[in-house]
């Protein structure tokens, strides 16, 4: 992995270290910001989901934009903005304690993930080149070293206050700032049209080029990316698998406390299925990826990780044939095991779709408007995730007060294999792999 690492040139191999302290700085602070909002701040309940609602709607709905700022005005900048931006909203959320300063902060936080995760991922697929792939693999593994280690570093400082946390974090985005400032290459899509160009395809008539970097305004980049209909149903058929990934944080905590619950057991249950799910990522990314490359096209492996990551839940779904015991080892095994066996598949999958998923949008986007692509993906799929939960959460709820407890672990696998079908079919009719003149008639 070292030895692949040092590969790359100097640019992508800063990319995939800022994305692990990004990781680092960012999951050190948010899994304890709500027992800081309701415990330390005394905020009632709605107030805490609202403050945290305002993060993720701001940066899910600013996805698009902060794409289409980064080709249009280069990658770096947009890098740079959103780690600057997220230093002065984490270092906020520590010092303040009105509810309008908390909301501002949670805002900016939200805002500067959208300004930068598509802009990183642009940067990185245009440094790697014909390497995408592999680059995108073992930007996935800094991606989970983050997401595991961050947690565990939150937990001491947040130990001591949870206002050393936040400046800690803040203090990891300045640095963060500064080195992407001194260090990264500036970088951006040369193949954004300007308006004039625009205005030439309108009107037919030929306009004058400036030798300069071609501009466009955010309505023509999204005309474009938005006409791409290759690109709009492979984003459908993806949303699957950000819905099934994300109940590691949804309804595996959920179950595994329902069986567990919610004393130190319980606790250590959890932890020990997010440790699976990051540990399996960071040692077998590298070698999974490796391996699909050398048997199977892209639309099969990406076909495959969602019918992998669909039969994920069939271990919890055998669980519930079994009969609760009472107490003791027993169910704590029935309350660890099952979902920790889905953790498990559920991160073989990922591993198994995510360097395709990030090739592909490269590829349907004609390597024009990779960023912009990228945003509106995030886009998408950042809405599908929040039905998929509001879904998930009522067939648990349904499941629980009509004693039908299969029913979650029916739906999701069904989810899977519905997903997995669509890619199939995408592949199978060539949409996975347009040619360039069908992609310039989808993009207009």
């Amino acid at each position: 992995m070292l030895t692949q690492f040092r590969s790359y040139e100097r640019s992508a191999r800063l990319l995939m270290v800022n994305q692990f302290t990004i990781n680092l700085g960012f999951y050190m602070l948010m899994p304890y910001l709500a027992a800081h909002l309701s415990g330390t701040l005394g905020l009632a309940g709605w107030l805490v989901g609202l403050v945290l609602g305002v993060r993720n709607f701001s940066q899910q709905g600013m996805f698009l934009v902060g794409g289409a700022l980064a080709d249009r005005f280069g990658y770096k900048p947009l890098i740079v903005a959103g780690c600057v931006l997220r230093t002065l909203g984490f270092a906020t959320l520590g010092l303040v304690d009105s509810l309008s300063a908390l909301l501002a902060a949670s805002a900016a936080t939200g805002l500067a993930g959208a300004l930068f995760n598509p802009a990183v991922r642009a940067y990185l697929a245009a440094a790697a080149g014909d390497r995408r792939l592999e680059a995108f693999a073992l930007f996935n593994v800094f991606y989970q070293a983050g997401i595991l280690l961050g947690p565990l570093v939150g937990m001491v400082l947040t130990g001591v206050n949870f206002r050393v946390t936040c400046l800690v974090s803040a203090g990891i985005f300045a640095l963060l700032s500064i080195v992407q400032i001194r260090a990264l290459p500036a970088r951006g899509d040369e193949s954004a049209p300007d308006e004039a160009a625009a205005a030439e395809s309108a009107s037919g008539e030929a306009a004058p080029d400036d030798g300069g970097r071609r501009r466009a305004g955010l309505l023509s980049l999204w005309r474009g990316v938005l006409g791409n209909r290759p690109f709009l149903l492979f984003s459908g058929a993806m949303i699957g698998s950000y819905v099934l990934s994300f109940q590691v944080y949804l309804a595996l905590p959920l179950e595994v406390r329902r069986l567990g619950g919610e004393g130190e057991f319980g606790t250590a249950a959890v932890a020990g299925m997010f440790a699976v799910s990051g540990l399996s990522t960071i040692l077998c990314q590298t070698r999974v990826t490796r391996w699909c490359k050398a048997r199977m096209a892209a639309g099969r492996a990406l076909a495959w990780g969602l019918l992998t990551m669909g039969l994920a839940f069939v271990p919890l779904l055998a669980a519930t044939a079994v009969p609760v015991p009472a107490g003791g080892l027993g169910r704590w095994a029935l309350a660890a095991v099952p979902p920790a066996l889905c953790a498990l598949l559920l991160a073989l999958g990922t591993m198994i779709t995510y360097p395709f998923e990030m090739d592909t949008i490269v590829r349907l986007s004609g390597n024009r408007l990779v960023a912009t692509h990228y945003g509106l993906y995030n886009t998408i799929c950042g809405i599908g995730i929040t039905l998929g939960n509001l879904l998930t959460g009522a067939a648990l709820d349904a499941s629980r007060s009509a004693g039908l407890p299969a029913l979650p672990w029916i739906a999701l696998p069904a989810l899977g294999l519905a997903c997995s079908a669509a890619l199939h079919g995408l592949h199978r009719t060539g949409r996975l792999a347009p040619s360039s003149a069908k992609l310039e008639a989808a993009m207009g």
